[in-house]
């Protein structure tokens, strides 16, 4: 299992895969300004609901990539002939996924943050709810990547399905800005939950995938 978090971890930075998921993120954050317009109060405001916005659409980017190559190749049938639980292999899967996705994406959120000109205690907010929060998106990418393994179009599918269960925690990232402490246990438990139920629906899609 740890070598199955460390090979997912370098698959996430092989390639420029973290560059490209840093490169959206940021590109998703600086679209909102020219969107809104150059009001400095507005954008302070609201900075740090944007840069979780940019981090629930940047974990849709390696989505299609996470189940379907290693049930194609073989990878859980050798596991389950070895005697490996399914759902011990995704929770691994999991942990590398969090591992190449969430670090880049809280050093992306200072630069953000310093574009928008959010206050330091406000970017304390964010990075402690992104540190939280993101092992939450990192469960559903799994999940939703099971699910959708093998289907033809499965990126798009992937993002219909992931976005509307993100939402949640996206409420809850956001409001913890506001809320405070109790706003961080409320996206706590909520990434609590998807953390703890994901690899078990994971394994039961890859193991409809290898029937």
């Amino acid at each position: 299992m740890i070598a199955l978090v460390l090979r997912e971890a370098r698959r996430g930075y092989a390639g420029g895969g973290a560059a490209m998921t840093v490169g959206f993120f940021l590109l998703v954050a600086i679209l909102f300004p020219f969107a809104i317009g150059p009001d400095a109060a507005l954008l302070s405001r609201i900075g740090g609901g944007v840069i979780w916005a940019a981090a629930l659409l940047a974990a849709l980017l390696p989505v299609d990539r996470l189940i379907a190559p290693d049930l194609e190749a073989g990878i859980f049938d050798q596991l389950a002939v070895r005697g490996q639980s399914l759902a011990a292999a995704a929770a691994a899967k999991m942990l590398g996924h969090w591992l190449a996705f969430a670090p880049p994406v809280m050093v992306a959120a200072l630069i953000v943050a310093g574009l928008m000109g959010v206050d330091g205690e406000t970017l304390l907010l964010v990075e402690a709810g992104l540190v939280i929060g993101t092992p939450g998106l990192a469960a559903l990418a799994v999940a939703t990547g099971a699910l959708t393994a093998g289907l033809r179009g499965a990126g798009a599918i992937a993002g219909l399905v992931l976005l509307p269960l993100a939402i949640p925690l996206l409420i809850f990232g956001a409001g913890a800005i506001d809320g405070g402490a109790g706003g961080l246990k409320l996206l706590g438990a909520v990434s609590l939950l998807l953390v703890a139920g994901a690899p078990f629906v994971a394994a039961a899609a890859i193991r409809i995938g290898l029937e």
